[in-house]
């Protein structure tokens, strides 16, 4: 079963959390940064395996961290320029669904095997959809999804006006 691992979802969460505090921000005109223990509470994360996985994104640049009495995390670019593939690069590091196409080079079977190709199809083709979502896409998706769920919950009215 191919899935991401409980540190790539922890990351995601944390970036679209960063990213919606920035969207907030931008509105207020305001800057702020949200802290490690700010956002594990909000998700019930544990505060120390969020705290090991923002530092692998500051480290990355795609986080930037502030000491200080208003410190914590912010993103270090637009969300729209951040992907879900950097993200789970940094901290799981290179992506590979296979043994056979991984960094390290090729697998004892490289020589025999008739589905090296086909794996390779499939390994790009998942680095192609993650490198097209953004941290700004997981945020929009879930304003719509909010934005459904609120209207589908509105009561509906049954009177006709008539003009």
């Amino acid at each position: 079963m191919l899935k991401l691992t409980k540190k790539a979802d922890y990351g995601l969460i944390a970036l679209k959390h960063l990213a919606e505090a920035a969207a907030r921000d931008a509105a207020n005109g305001t800057v702020s940064a949200c802290s490690a223990k700010e956002i594990a509470d909000e998700y019930a994360i544990p505060q120390e395996a969020l705290a090991k996985i923002l530092q692998r994104l500051v480290k990355s640049g795609l986080l930037v961290s502030q000491h200080g009495i208003n410190g914590g995390y912010a993103l270090a670019r637009d969300a729209r320029h951040i992907t879900a593939f950097e993200a789970i690069k940094a901290i799981d590091g290179p992506l590979f669904i296979t043994s056979c196409s991984t960094h390290k080079g090729e697998c004892v079977q490289s020589v025999k095997c008739n589905v090296k190709e086909p794996l390779k199809k499939v390994n790009d083709s998942i680095h192609a959809v993650l490198n097209k979502i953004t941290i700004a896409d997981m945020r929009e998706t879930a304003v719509k999804t909010e934005r459904n769920e609120s209207e589908a919950r509105a009561p509906q009215s049954n009177l006709v006006t008539l003009a």
